[in-house]
């Protein structure tokens, strides 16, 4: 499936230490010829980590667009009612908002761009990055992978000697994941 000209978001979330991958994937996404929107939740947009500046992730991401991220729920809502996506990715998506996402709770600009695209029934995937993937938030991923139009991009532990809990996506498999979404499929294996 070619992605050019497909209309992409990618809600970026604080899991500040994926951020290397995000920023390399997006890259080559855009490279497919997609045109890509960020949205930032508030933790993305506004804090700074040894990871680097809220700031410059900002201006990476509008670097490598070309557009003005989406940084506020105002600024996300008309995602649903202009049905301006073919997909979103959330990515990376955190336990925090994996939780919320299971439970309807709509308080960033990122669950706001998920739940306005969801209601056009068009593919929301998401690129895990939580320490407590086998824990308490198992029972959220659960709900999710059994969700109508809600895909996974493989994943598996990252440490499982010193973060036993810890899950990570395959970033490097967020194209053939997307390609499948697209077509209404889960990418497999899920967990590999």
């Amino acid at each position: 499936m070619s992605l050019t000209g497909k209309q992409i978001g990618v809600a970026i979330t604080g899991s500040f230490c994926t951020f290397d991958q995000l920023f390399e994937e997006l890259q080559k996404l855009t490279d497919t010829g997609a045109v890509v929107q960020t949205i930032f939740s508030d933790s993305a947009a506004n804090i700074d980590s040894r990871f680097g500046k809220s700031d410059d992730f900002i201006k990476q991401a509008k670097k490598i667009t070309g557009k003005k991220p989406i940084l506020s729920i105002p600024e996300a809502e008309p995602i649903g009612p202009g049905n301006l996506l073919d997909a979103l990715i959330l990515f990376p998506c955190t336990g925090n908002t994996i939780a919320k996402l299971a439970n309807g709770i709509t308080d960033t600009p990122a669950l706001m761009a998920a739940k306005a695209h969801l209601r056009n029934n068009k593919p929301l995937l998401i690129s895990i990055s939580t320490n407590d993937a086998l824990g308490m938030n198992m029972k959220n991923i659960g709900l999710l992978l059994n969700a109508k139009n809600i895909y996974f991009i493989p994943f598996g532990q990252d440490n499982p000697k010193t973060k036993p809990n810890s899950m990570i996506a395959h970033t490097d498999l967020l194209i053939p994941s997307l390609e499948a979404a697209l077509e209404g499929r889960q990418y497999q294996p899920v967990i590999c």
